[in-house]
């Protein structure tokens, strides 16, 4: 099947969606990677609120490069899943209803996306260019220090995404 969703009802749309699925997603997404969720962590450990609030939030593995002149953000393809693993759990449990990345998932991350009902997303990797084209506006939100890792809030239009593992127990990667 294909769906146009929006991010701000993707919650209630999570538990009709099935890996395989394309995804023609719009809305506001969070960038964040490696260095960014490690700060996250630090950040829960100290009992110290988080520069985002996952409630409903999409969380982009993504560090896109600077904007070029006259466009809201450079090249912007998605990283490596897989590193972000020992956080996505946690922060599934806090309220992040998805992900968007490349790759395979650990099985705690995929029981932690059918228990919190929430989707891991692929997006075609290699392919920066033509993601940053469905972006829209881009704003540094948090850990400006990290360069292209900074967490960023983006809004996008009719970005095309896999679904790649559903809340059902469907996944891509184990067929």
């Amino acid at each position: 099947m294909q769906y146009e969703l929006h991010t701000s009802s993707l919650k209630q749309q999570a538990e009709r969606l099935r890996a395989g699925d394309r995804v023609l997603l719009s809305g506001q997404i969070i960038t964040s990677r490696d260095a960014a969720h490690k700060r996250y962590f630090e950040a829960i450990g100290k009992n110290e609120p988080l520069p985002i609030d996952l409630k409903s939030s999409v969380i982009y593995y993504a560090g896109p490069t600077p904007a070029p002149e006259n466009l809201p953000i450079g090249s912007c393809g998605p990283t490596t899943s897989s590193r972000m693993d020992p956080y996505a759990p946690k922060l599934l449990d806090m309220g992040l209803v998805a992900m968007i990345g490349k790759g395979p998932r650990s099985s705690e991350v995929c029981d932690a996306i059918i228990r919190n009902k929430s989707v891991y997303f692929c997006s075609i990797g290699g392919a920066g260019a033509l993601a940053a084209r469905c972006v829209r506006s881009c704003e540094v939100l948090a850990y400006d220090d990290l360069g292209c890792e900074s967490v960023k809030r983006l809004e996008i239009e009719d970005m095309p995404l896999i679904v790649a593992i559903d809340c059902s127990g469907g996944n891509l990667f184990s067929r």
